[in-house]
């Protein structure tokens, strides 16, 4: 297994390179959606109005904090189960989503988006959110403030530690 330190600017070049179980330390921005964001960018993209961020090359975090402390960019912060977007993800990923992060494993629907994409997912540590939360630098709600903690964020990380759970070419850390 090997460990790499990317930026959201860099990882396209590296991307060949990760297989599943690789540790990936990511920096730069990602943006958190959850299933009732999911659904609201999928109607929009129906509706053929605007998403709340570029989907193309987009990193997206399945997680939503819990209230921010006093000193803190924001709350506990770990992962979400990613099945839950499974019923949207294979069209976020046909419209240039990049990179999933979440926990658990995809469906093969999504496997096959992922490889015809040359996408990948990731995974954060499930129950460790308050350790995640150190790892973001900077948090601002950018679309539907009516989902609360399901609002669409963009964050900024820093060196936050993940696994490759499903690669490029399809292989899962699940199978």
């Amino acid at each position: 297994m090997k460990t790499f330190r990317l930026t959201t600017d860099n990882f396209r070049e590296h991307l060949e390179e990760i297989s599943c179980g690789d540790e990936v330390l990511l920096s730069g921005t990602v943006y958190t959606a959850r299933d009732a964001a999911h659904k609201k960018i999928v109607s929009l993209i129906n509706a053929g109005e605007k998403t709340p961020f570029e989907l193309d090359g987009a990193f997206v975090y399945y997680a939503g904090p819990t209230p921010e402390r006093e000193g803190c960019v924001c709350g506990s912060f770990g992962p979400t189960t990613s099945s839950r977007m499974d019923p949207y993800s294979p069209l976020l990923l046909d419209k240039g989503l990049f990179c999933m992060i979440g926990k658990g494993p995809r469906s093969n629907e999504v496997i096959e988006a992922i490889k015809r994409n040359k996408a990948i997912y990731l995974c954060a540590i499930g129950g460790a959110g308050a350790l995640a939360s150190k790892c973001i630098t900077s948090l601002d709600v950018i679309a539907f403030p009516e989902l609360g903690c399901e609002s669409v964020k963009k964050l900024t990380f820093k060196d936050f530690p993940l696994i490759c759970g499903i690669d490029t070419f399809g292989r899962s850390l699940f199978n």
